[in-house]
């Protein structure tokens, strides 16, 4: 079928796309290769549809099927949608992506080259030519333009030519292979899918549970959307399977998607409010009472079905400070021990079915990860992992903001909402890394990135420390603010504040920490000088939310040098039109739950979601945790430069798409 008859086939809604397809993800790269493809007249793929009836059709979008049957896109989405919006100058109806990825494409007359618009290279220059514009309006203006320059490098005829083979581009024909039956339910149909999109992630549960939400309220992707975007400005990044994942246990008190097949959408769309309520709620407790004010701290986050269960038979709101913290203390724990690392579903399944025991609810979450975890006590060892990765990193993080902890600067407070939305905690190294890199020591990695080995300061403060030796600094801190050292859990033996004796250093502060933590949690637990639930008017007070509105708050930035280099790999990624990986991803077994392996940074599901292979990164090769890796499939870079080869020759080349 020629493109141009496929389009007028979307335009009639004889064709569309199913909606447990994920949306838009091609970059302009491929939008660019793929209009190359088609104009060198190179084979560039056909399409797979499913043909079933349209009364049965779950479609993408508004727009009216026709009658009878309709043809649903299994493969070849990306293609259609690129030379729609080419060819047309707008998306089509199931369009859900960036609609600048293929706005502005021009040709080069001259070159035949197609690039996206820039006013530098192309202002004023008749060469290039909007390639939209030539689809929409034909050639016949363009060649008056010709006819009357006098600057031209060859025969006009060679350029009317190359503008007929860009036009005829809309009558290449495109194979289209069917799928039809009536033993071609949505479920045979997306196992086909799977198989035929086998290179990248398979739809999850969670995206076939939204597919049959947006059948009877449409606009459901687009509301939930907003609702990740609302906790992402305020400095709290969420997947829509965990969206998903609250309101059906919210609805449901249960885990699996397969719950929300009974939810009618009018109750899903009143579930959906009322989720977005309580998470809300949750996010301002958390951060005021435990001081986790950004994603990069706020770990263990399926928890948060349980907590918004517990919640919803409350009424949405805790009815004692006695009762808060005791489910925070809960949720810390389900936190630093990784309760829901491995099996998701069945661990929150678990939990949910504690929620309806007959006696103290909270009291019957604790008992069971009791019985899971065995004892519930910090040790000193736990401070010994090492970097920003660690599971323990929230806890350093959480101390700081709900403890004593002074600035070394200036000697203030740094508990949770005193510094202002301009202000923010900084990693800081107590021992400086450049110090305890020289030749003159032999200090792993592991131990110069140890967690007892950091603390959290205000910029100033780690500015004006720099490279200086705890040894020197130390008696300045001290000397203008007496305590500040102690309040950040530095052992006061001036011997251990000596390089030379790092590694008892470590070790002292290591049981200094475990002691804060356990103190912290059996305040919790307990009571003991707890937060009454009407707090200060200076930090967000639980009882007087009705409509709880998480403030915008600016991430945390580390200022280590290899934080950076990660961030700045990240954010080059992101900047080719790709998915943020994931800082500090932890891989665990699917069975046990165990943590096989801590990634420096991860797109466990691609680098375009769902349609790439898992990719980590690792700035400094552990072949254990490379092992692993690789035995769960990722595809491993050790250098950025590798890494970046990857993306530009097989992400962004036309040859591996998504359907």
């Amino acid at each position: 079928m020629q493109i141009n008859t496929i389009l007028d086939q979307v335009d009639l809604g004889a064709m569309a796309l199913p909606e447990f397809q994920r949306g838009y993800v091609w970059t302009r790269n491929q939008v660019r290769d793929l209009m190359t493809s088609l104009y060198l007249r190179h084979p560039v793929g056909g399409l797979l549809v499913w043909v079933t009836k349209t009364e049965n059709a779950e479609a993408r979008g508004n727009h009216q099927l026709t009658a009878g049957n309709v043809e649903l896109i299994l493969d070849g989405q990306q293609r259609v949608t690129t030379l729609y919006g080419i060819i047309r100058g707008t998306p089509p109806p199931f369009f859900d992506g960036d609609v600048t990825t293929f706005k502005d494409l021009y040709f080069n007359l001259e070159s035949e080259a197609f690039e996206f618009y820039g006013p530098v290279k192309m202002r004023d220059n008749p060469s290039w030519i909007s390639v939209t514009d030539l689809m929409r309006q034909g050639i016949g203006p363009l060649i008056a333009d010709l006819s009357a320059r006098t600057d031209l490098q060859q025969p006009i005829a060679t350029y009317i030519g190359r503008l007929n083979q860009l036009e005829t581009i809309k009558n290449v024909e495109l194979y289209i292979e069917k799928v039809t039956g009536a033993d071609k339910t949505v479920d045979v149909v997306v196992d086909i899918f799977n198989r035929v999109n086998s290179g990248g992630t398979k739809l999850s549960q969670g995206d076939l549970a939204l597919a049959r939400v947006c059948a009877g309220w449409p606009d459901a992707r687009r509301v939930l959307r907003e609702s990740l975007l609302k906790w992402k400005k305020a400095g709290f990044k969420f997947e829509m399977d965990w969206l998903l994942r609250n309101v059906n246990t919210l609805l449901t008190g249960e885990a699996r998607f397969v719950a929300l097949a009974n939810v009618g959408s009018a109750e899903f769309e009143q579930g959906h409010q009322q989720t977005e309520k309580i998470i809300d709620y949750l996010l301002n407790v958390i951060d005021g009472r435990l001081g986790l004010d950004h994603d990069r701290v706020l770990s263990g986050v399926y928890a948060f079905p349980v907590m918004g269960r517990f919640l919803s038979q409350q009424g949405g709101k805790f009815s004692s400070a006695a009762q808060r913290d005791r489910l925070l203390y809960w949720y810390v724990h389900t936190m630093i021990w990784g309760r829901y690392s491995g099996q998701t579903e069945g661990t929150i399944n678990q939990d949910l079915d504690a929620l309806e025991s007959s006696g103290d609810q909270i009291d019957a979450l604790i008992q069971q990860l009791k019985v899971w975890r065995g004892e519930l006590l910090v040790r000193p060892v736990n401070f010994r992992e090492w970097s920003l990765d660690a599971r323990f990193y929230p806890m350093l993080y959480m101390l700081t903001r709900v403890g004593e902890a002074r600035d070394w600067d200036n000697g203030l407070p740094l508990k949770a909402g005193l510094l202002g939305k301009t202000s923010g905690l900084q990693v800081h190294h107590i021992f400086p890394k450049g110090q305890l890199y020289k030749p003159a020591y032999t200090y792993s990695r592991a131990q110069v990135n140890a967690l007892a080995n950091f603390c959290f300061l205000t910029q100033t403060s780690n500015l004006a420390i720099s490279d200086t030796l705890p040894e020197i600094y130390f008696e300045q801190v001290e000397e203008k603010y007496p305590g500040a050292l102690a309040s950040q859990w530095i052992p006061m033996d001036r011997a251990l504040w000596r390089i030379e004796n790092y590694l008892d250093f470590l070790a002292a502060r290591e049981q200094l920490l475990a002691d804060a933590a356990n103190r912290f949690l059996d305040e919790l637990l307990h009571g003991v000088k707890g937060v009454p639930l009407v707090e200060p008017p200076a930090t967000v007070s639980v009882a007087e939310i009705e409509e709880p509105a998480v403030t915008e708050k600016p991430p945390e930035m580390p200022i280590d040098d290899e934080e950076e280099m990660l961030l700045n790999l990240n954010l080059w990624v992101v900047g080719q039109g790709l998915a943020e990986g994931e800082l500090y991803y932890e891989l665990t077994d699917p069975n046990t739950g165990e943590v096989r392996a801590r990634l420096e940074v991860a797109w466990p599901i691609g680098m375009q979601p769902g349609y790439s292979e898992p990719v980590a990164f690792e700035l400094e090769a552990d072949p254990a945790a490379l092992s692993a890796a690789n035995e769960a499939g990722f595809r491993c870079f050790t250098s950025p430069e590798a890494l970046r080869v990857y993306v530009q020759e097989q992400i962004l080349s036309p040859s591996a798409e998504p359907a």
